[in-house]
């Protein structure tokens, strides 16, 4: 491993230790972090404008011929303008910079440069003129032509796109001769990759199209490549006895004690479950179903199933919200069977976090807690379990194997259930949770009713907004679900990767309707309700959201408006109503999660998805949805007109970056093709590990996946 790759970034020139903070803000400390550091979009300067045609409000490239001598004024002391026209064949333009004395030499009288920035157009008389405030200007000369894609990276307080930039390019030269590739040469040349040289250098600084798709592939078969190594290997060492056997379960009173009969395929699951949890082998099961297919009951059955056998159980999942709700119908299950259901929070007092804490480990089965339900609280190191028998997270999508490998690393003798409520493809499912044995539960519970859902244009928005009042008129409530929080995910002049690969689908797109002005705008326009709507995204504390969700849940409020972070949330019977704003930008799976929110009491409820967009896929996915109920079938089209890459959001504009999980940094913009590029990185994946099982003769590969799912170093081995 090179030892430039590993070191700090402050070898860097210019990155003391102010610029390194701000880089520890983004997650990187070390130069190979940098060079991981990708950009979320480019800024396409290829496209020369005249400033006649320059679009309005938007940043463009135009080339211009400096017509004055730069000046340098004092506008106020410590503020400084300098200022020069220059001109093409359709006008002239002012051109500003605000305290940049420095760039005075930078401009030559008759010299021509492209200019980049955003073009605003004044009255001045007989000729047209134009003002450019700030621009990226660069030596424009015909006969060397300037790159077209300009990278824009993910920023913090205290960093800039130059120095950002301007530290990659020093990152690439210090490690230019040593930066090895982990990829074995022979899978490298079977699939037809670049080398990693190539594909860190494109991604960062494309030549061109075809070269930026080089580097794409390349690091996208990266990403699944190191995954597929990580879960086999995890897969592996699962199977290891080191776990006491389950046997008892006595499931009778249980079952008499529910208010209704299970599924066929909730038994049959169970049934995977006795089997797994009897065995010295620790389980390590995944429970694949539907919204509201009855996951939860097949997890408290395991739970029985620990403590009956003298062990202890404990659920973790991914909100205090929905840890509080299954903590109360767990004790209300479990209390008249006379077992402890203890709730573990970030907001549980001190006091009582350290009497759980030696509940939980106390060697007398008369004082010990049965059962202890929380957050990533229960990673603590102050939690420690006096008889571990099973530990279960639920919504595991929301976690990621890097959290399932930390959760599985302190609790290795312990049988683990995972329950994820994206019902995906079963190759899908292989290469998310290749470590995990999968049971589906493909049966939903009798008198579950049809969410009547339809499609609808902006010009419904009125129809819309009465059918809003008529719902909580009547005593229903109502999620509406924006894909941004206030911000665009784009500047104006920006482009995706997707959008670069599928020229279709900035036109196809409209406009990004946002949590915040939506809620804004519902007040306006439902002022009888205005004191009864709040808005909810992810970036808010968890005390504020939790607060949201439970005056959202005990009917305070009745309109929510929302990201996707009430994918995953508590039980709300009187919501008979979701609007998903701009529809076309979720992926199919998650917008049947999101119907998933509603109809779970007796209200007749409706799923509205609102989207413009005209494009053929996405008037197709849309009408899966409006036509289709099963999420199998849904999970299944999605897979076939999209790619792969749907599977690995948890937002639109979003990839798989909680704390602790896996960041599929492309992953998320695969095209079509990608599906057969992620089957074969996991076969690439399995012929390796057959050949080295633990990757000792390939030490760096070694690192670079314990990295990946933030183990510690040998945990993989």
């Amino acid at each position: 491993m090179s030892q430039a790759l590993t070191s700090a970034v402050t070898v860097l020139p210019g990155v003391g230790k102010v610029r390194a903070a701000a880089y520890a803000r983004l997650g990187i400390s070390t130069v190979e972090q940098l060079l991981y550091h990708f950009p979320r979009a480019y800024e396409n300067r290829g496209n020369i404008v005249t400033l006649a045609t320059a679009p309005e409000g938007e940043k463009c490239a135009t080339v211009l011929t400096v017509a004055t001598e730069p000046r340098v004024t004092m506008i106020r002391r410590g503020m400084s303008l300098l200022k020069f026209r220059a001109y093409d064949d359709s006008g002239t333009a002012e051109i500003t910079y605000f305290n940049q004395d420095f760039l005075r030499k930078s401009f030559v009288l008759g010299a021509t440069y492209r200019f980049y920035g955003k073009v605003e157009r004044f009255a001045g008389g007989r000729v047209k003129q134009f003002t450019l405030s700030s621009p990226a200007a660069e030596p424009w000369d015909e006969e060397k032509p300037l790159p077209s894609l300009y990278p824009v990276y993910p920023l913090t307080e205290g960093l800039s796109q130059k120095q950002i930039a301007q530290n990659i390019a020093a990152a690439m030269a210090l490690t230019a001769e040593n930066r090895g590739d982990v990829l074995p040469d022979d899978i490298r040349r079977d699939m037809g990759l670049s080398t990693l040289s190539y594909a860190l250098r494109h991604i960062h600084t494309p030549a061109d199209l075809p070269s930026l798709a080089i580097a794409k592939r390349r690091l996208i078969f990266d990403e699944f490549f190191r995954f597929s190594l990580g879960t086999a290997i995890m897969a592996k060492q699962a199977r290891v006895a080191c776990a006491v056997p389950c046997t008892a379960g006595d499931l009778s009173d249980f079952y008499r004690a529910l208010p209704y009969r299970l599924t066929d395929a909730q038994q049959r699951v169970i049934g995977d479950i006795r089997r797994d949890m009897a065995s010295e082998i620790p389980m390590r099961r995944i429970i694949v179903g539907d919204v509201g297919c009855g996951k939860t009951v097949c997890a408290a059955a395991a739970m029985l199933i620990a403590v009956q056998s003298g062990r202890q159980a404990m659920l973790m999942a991914p909100t205090e919200i929905l840890a509080r709700q299954h903590a109360a119908d767990l004790s209300e299950t479990f209390a008249p069977m006379g077992l402890r259901v203890a709730l573990l929070i970030g907001a549980t007092p001190a006091s009582q976090k350290k009497a759980i804490y030696e509940a939980l480990a106390s060697p007398d089965p008369a004082r010990r807690i049965d059962m202890v339900v929380g957050t990533h609280a229960l990673l603590t190191e102050g939690v420690t379990l006096a008889a571990p028998g099973l530990v279960i997270t639920d919504e595991q999508h929301r976690f990621g194997a890097g959290q399932r490998a930390a959760l599985a690393e302190k609790n290795r003798d312990m049988h683990m259930l995972v329950m994820s409520a994206t019902p995906i493809p079963r190759t899908m499912a292989l290469m998310l949770y290749g470590d995990l044995d999968l049971s589906r539960i493909d049966e939903m519970p009798p008198g579950r009713q049809r969410v009547d859902t339809f499609t609808v244009g902006e010009s419904y928005r009125e129809r819309l907004q009465a059918f809003i009042r008529k719902q909580v008129a009547e005593g229903g409530q109502v999620y509406v679900v924006c894909p941004a929080i206030e911000e665009r995910e784009c500047e104006p002049g920006e482009v995706t990767l997707e959008e670069l690969f599928s020229p279709d689908a900035a036109s196809d797109t409209p406009p990004l309707k946002a949590a915040v002005t939506y809620a804004a705008e519902l007040k306006e326009v439902l002022p009888e309700l205005a004191d009864r709507i709040a808005f909810l995204h992810g970036g808010m504390k968890s005390r504020e959201k939790d607060d949201i969700m439970h005056r959202f849940a005990e009917g305070e409020l009745k309109i929510l408006v929302s990201t996707t972070v009430i994918e995953v949330g508590v039980n709300v019977p009187n919501a008979c109503l979701m609007i998903v704003e701009n529809a076309e930008r979720f992926g199919l799976s998650q917008l049947h999660q999101l119907r998933g929110r509603v109809g779970r009491g007796k209200r007749k409820s409706y799923c509205v998805l609102v989207s413009d967009a005209r494009g053929e896929t996405a008037r197709k996915r849309l009408e899966t949805m409006r036509t289709t109920y099963d999420g199998y079938r849904i999970a299944e089209e999605d897979l076939a007109l999209r790619g792969p890459g749907d599977f690995f959001r948890v937002g639109t504009g979003q990839t798989i970056r909680q704390s602790g999980g896996i960041r599929f940094r492309l992953a998320d913009l695969c095209d079509e093709n990608d599906g057969d590029l992620m089957t074969h990185a996991a076969t690439a994946a399995r012929t390796l590990l057959n050949q080295d099982p633990n990757l000792t003769e390939h030490p760096d590969l070694r690192r670079t996946v314990e990295d990946l799912f933030c183990v510690d170093s040998g945990t993989l081995s």
